[in-house]
């Protein structure tokens, strides 16, 4: 559909509202079995498949990525004392589609809290090329294998304005445009609508993002962005050897379901930690564990940076060569990140001094809420997860071993662009 400018229809004085959720899941138009597609307000403009970015914006950008993720771990830890996952991937992909409506105070605050190094410009052009990186099949790999997916959705008040140049955005940058819904008279509609659009592209691991009162008749523009991964582990655990075994929580010694692994990791490690590394199929995507030494999980936790989470990952190697022991664990975080994200310096956004006049053309939008939800469950075929915002040697002397007993951090990462699509901590594997 040709881009254009909706008028304005309700005459209502209220301050009108941005409610953003954050999600995961695959594909980016509408292909819902069960509903039919909505009216959607799309620019003209088609995507930019081969986005121009320099060798230095790239690294850049995987810096600050990993940089936000680190310090969105860091404000998650005091609201969530037990396991969690979240996906940095997802919620900066989602604040940023927000951030190309940003202006004044309301946008520094938002590239200061999101990590937001780059010019806009360059900024919007490298979300596009990680996606576009992310989405690309690896060579040889099926889908049943392998399957990471990422899809964006913006859903707009019918009658409330948008700009052309906002809209060029979200479709060159985003491959998104904007459904229509009618927040007004009917949010529950509307709520049902977009959780059947997350559901879907969850493959139904999130079949309800926002809970009932989550949207309702403020609401003017919901923004989600989707992410869902499978992958089967390169060189599988098996499953006759899956065993119980004891694991040593924070709050005391459980009994967990525990997967041997032969040859099937690579191990280093350096000081206070231990760390493996587990391809998936297709070898573009790890999980990474990093197993602090034992008694030391929560000041190590508490002294993660950038930098030093960085220079980790730097020492992942191909795996194989090595024996893991590690446990089963499925577990799901849904959560508001309204506080955190005014913690890290984005306060204004949900004030009314907030400035989205780069969306209308009006400073009558902030938001009223950012919800997260993920999921992941890992087991002795490989890993499925969602989110509602990865040698032989030959040698006959035993290969070394890890046995991931304590907690743990974990990382699924895509080893080409570097991008963290998941991570999160396991306390107590049983929970």
């Amino acid at each position: 559909m040709a881009r254009r400018l909706l008028t304005a229809t309700d005459m209502m004085k209220t301050r009108w509202f941005l409610m953003l959720p954050l999600i995961a899941a695959a594909c980016g138009e509408w292909s819902s079995p069960s509903t039919p597609a909505p009216t959607e307000l799309r620019s003209d403009k088609v995507r930019v498949t081969a986005p121009a970015i320099s060798a230095g914006d790239a690294a850049a950008f995987a810096n600050d990525n990993l940089a936000f993720a680190i310090h969105m771990h860091q404000a998650l830890r005091a609201s969530q004392p037990d396991n969690f996952i979240f996906s940095q991937t997802s919620i900066s992909t989602a604040l940023a589609m927000l951030y190309a409506g940003a202006e004044t105070t309301t946008a520094t605050e938002m590239a200061t809290a999101l990590h937001f190094g780059l010019p806009a410009d360059q900024l919007h052009a490298a979300f596009n090329a990680l996606d576009l990186a992310l989405t690309t099949p690896p060579a040889g790999s099926s889908a049943d294998a392998f399957r990471l997916a990422i899809a964006n959705s913006i859903w707009l008040q019918d009658g409330f304005p948008a700009l052309p140049s906002y809209l060029d955005t979200l479709a060159t940058n985003y491959g998104a445009g904007m459904f229509v819904e009618d927040f007004i008279t009917d949010p529950e509609g509307a709520r049902h609508q977009i959780n059947g659009w997350v559901s879907d592209r969850t493959e139904a691991q999130i079949p309800e993002l926002f809970p009932k009162g989550a949207i309702n008749d403020l609401t003017r523009l919901v923004l989600t962005n989707a992410v869902f991964f499978h992958g089967d582990w390169k060189t599988p655990f098996k499953h006759d050897a899956t065993a119980n075994a004891p694991f040593h929580a924070l709050s005391g010694d459980v009994s967990v379901a525990t997967m041997h692994g032969a040859h099937n990791a690579a191990l280093w490690s350096g000081a206070g930690w231990s760390a493996a590394a587990l391809d998936y199929v297709g070898d573009t995507t790890s999980m990474i564990l990093v197993v602090p030494d034992a008694g030391t999980f929560d000041a190590f936790e508490e002294a993660l940076s950038a930098d030093g989470v960085s220079a980790i990952l730097a020492g992942a190697q191909p795996s194989g060569g090595a024996d893991l022991i590690m446990p089963k664990f499925k577990f799901e975080t849904a959560v508001g990140l309204n506080d955190a994200l005014s913690a890290l310096g984005m306060p204004e956004a949900f004030t009314e001094a907030a400035d989205f006049s780069g969306i209308d053309g009006r400073r009558d939008l902030a938001v009223q809420s950012v919800i997260h939800d993920a999921i992941i469950a890992v087991d002795e075929k490989g890993t499925t997860a969602a989110a509602a915002t990865g040698i032989s040697v030959g040698t006959t002397s035993l290969p070394p071993t890890l046995v991931v007993d304590r907690p743990f951090l974990f990382f699924i990462r895509h080893n080409p662009t570097g991008a963290i699509l998941f991570q999160g901590r396991v306390v107590d594997p049983s929970k």
